[in-house]
């Protein structure tokens, strides 16, 4: 079985009700609830929460909520490995185990049905743990800077200044949308981020993180733009 796990829970400190609030037209938990069913390669697709209104809306939406994540699972400090292993053992119980489970997060407006698609294709096709989408940062990490608390700048590599950009090796990073997984990593707490997985490159204007106000409304610049053919 194929299975979608969407996180949801109900606390939110710098966006309050964040996974309910409106983006673009519909609670921006509504967009990774649409992407999921519209990939057409989930056997089923849930909504992991501790929050009533949360799974009403989720299942108004077309997701399902088979359980009630417990108190000790939704709180600042509950990692995503453990609130998948929750829901893949739940499946276990009731004599439905997966085999493929797919986290995807709730503020995630740029994930797309086609991305979720290649991911599990990419799983499915090698002997990787995971499958995530990344992208390029748009400038060489290899020339970042550090402020003091007076501001004074140093380089984090020095040995770098006066590298050309093109001589320098490309970086890339976690796009913050799905991973797509097999059941025994999420079970044993495996690294996502290791050479075990593999990265499923985006481009850099479908990827954003929506962590504070000023995120929020930078994502629905890009994402009004994107719906507008832009």
């Amino acid at each position: 079985m194929k299975l979608c796990v969407i996180p949801a829970r109900g606390g939110s400190k710098r966006i309050p009700r964040k996974n309910l609030k409106d983006f673009c037209g519909r609670p921006i938990i509504g967009w990774s609830v649409v992407a999921a069913r519209r990939a057409g390669c989930f056997d089923q697709i849930i909504v992991s929460t501790d929050d009533e209104e949360i799974a009403a809306t989720a299942r108004n939406l077309g997701a399902s909520t088979p359980f009630m994540r417990p108190p000790e699972l939704s709180d600042d400090h509950t990692g995503t490995t453990a609130v998948i292993a929750h829901a893949i053992r739940h499946f276990d119980a009731a004599g439905t185990p997966p085999t493929l489970v797919c986290c995807l997060y709730a503020t995630a407006p740029f994930a797309s049905s086609d991305d979720l698609c290649a991911g599990l294709e990419r799983l499915q096709d090698s002997d990787a743990d995971y499958a995530f989408p990344v992208t390029r940062y748009p400038f060489p990490i290899q020339r970042a800077v550090r402020l003091d608390e007076a501001q004074h700048v140093s380089m984090f590599q020095p040995e770098h200044f006066a590298t050309r950009s093109q001589d320098l090796e490309e970086a890339w990073h976690d796009a913050g949308q799905f991973y797509w997984g097999r059941r025994e990593a999420w079970l044993a707490g495996t690294p996502i981020f290791s050479p075990r997985s593999l990265g499923l490159p985006v481009p850099r204007h479908r990827v954003q993180d929506i962590d504070t106000p000023e995120d929020w409304l930078r994502a629905e610049w890009l994402f009004k733009a994107m719906q507008a053919g832009l």
